[in-house]
């Protein structure tokens, strides 16, 4: 069911309507504006540190970012010997961040006590002159929470198409130092001051070799992996524990994701909030991936794409 989480004459909530979905003792909001997820839990817990529904969305926390993920350097590209150039929205780097859909509205409905979905004509916008019919379905069941993204071109021309997502996970604590983290990856895409891709390199003997597991500790991570390792199914997960609360949670991703993006969140404002999650980001394509083309889906008219990701919390 559709719901405001405030009560009828009072001021609409920043983040638009609510769709809450439960199943057993998981529960989770998707929102109107962005589409994304702005609550997770589990017996009453937050698996997500998310935000309130007073407060507006900040750092892209649960939301889907599309057409493409992470940044776009300069905001420019080339398409089919075309050139575009899109709005900058992170300033000082000169970079187009995160794609268009994150402050639209998107439609949402409940699809049974346990289901949501959210769905979005994306219209021509500056610098992408295409149009994309999404849709997303947030689903809880035994197995946690997962989300099915899908994109349609229903335009006449071929276009440009790449997906990425931005939980911020949490095991229970107050910040993420004290966690154990195991990423299965081989590579990290070291970066420029603008934090646009310069090359890869093999994680093993650096900061960035999480594959056995280990505690964060202080260091810091923003950069984006590849040559993911998967198990039999093709998914990949990143895991972050807490031997303190006991409390195991996974984000998986199928085997779309070529590429995940970690922040631990050292830049993020207010400064209070720093490192009380980690943003694990699956991503198609990689940070400046519609300049670079590197693993950018091309979409004919008519075509679409799918991809899945998910949460598992094991206490």
């Amino acid at each position: 069911m559709v719901e405001s989480e405030l009560v009828e004459g009072e001021p609409v909530v920043p983040s638009g309507e609510q769709v809450t979905i439960e199943y057993e003792s998981q529960r989770a909001v998707i929102v109107e504006v962005g589409g994304g997820i702005r609550r997770y839990e589990v017996s009453g817990v937050a698996v997500l540190d998310g935000y309130d529904a007073d407060e507006r969305c900040t750092f892209a926390r649960g939301m889907p970012l599309i057409p493409w993920p992470n940044r776009l350097h300069q905001g420019r590209y080339s398409w089919d010997g075309r050139q575009y150039q899109t709005p900058i929205n992170e300033i000082e780097k000169k970079n187009a961040l995160h794609g268009y859909t994150r402050w639209l509205n998107w439609q949402l409905f409940a699809d049974g006590p346990d289901t949501a979905v959210a769905s979005l004509r994306l219209h021509p916008q500056d610098g992408y002159p295409f149009i994309l019919d999404l849709s997303i379905t947030y689903a809880l069941g035994p197995d946690g929470l997962s989300v099915t993204n899908s994109a349609r071109n229903v335009g006449t021309v071929a276009c440009p198409y790449a997906h990425g997502a931005h939980p911020y996970i949490t095991v229970g604590t107050a910040k993420i130092d004290q966690a154990m983290l195991r990423a299965p990856v081989l590579t990290y895409l070291p970066t420029d001051a603008d934090q646009i891709p310069t090359g890869r390199a093999p994680v093993a003997g650096t900061d960035f070799d999480f594959q056995q597991g280990r505690t964060l500790g202080a260091i810091q991570i923003d950069h984006a992996f590849t040559d993911l390792t998967r198990d039999a199914d093709g998914r990949t997960a990143i895991t972050l524990a807490s031997p303190e609360t006991q409390r195991r949670v996974s984000v998986w991703l199928d085997e779309s994701y070529p590429y995940v993006m970690l922040f631990t969140g050292d830049t993020v404002e207010p400064p209070e909030r720093r490192r009380n999650g980690l943003g694990v980001e699956p991503m198609t394509c990689p940070p400046n991936g519609f300049a670079s083309g590197i693993d950018l889906i091309r979409l004919e008219p008519g075509e679409s794409v799918t991809t899945r990701w998910g949460i598992h919390v094991t206490d």
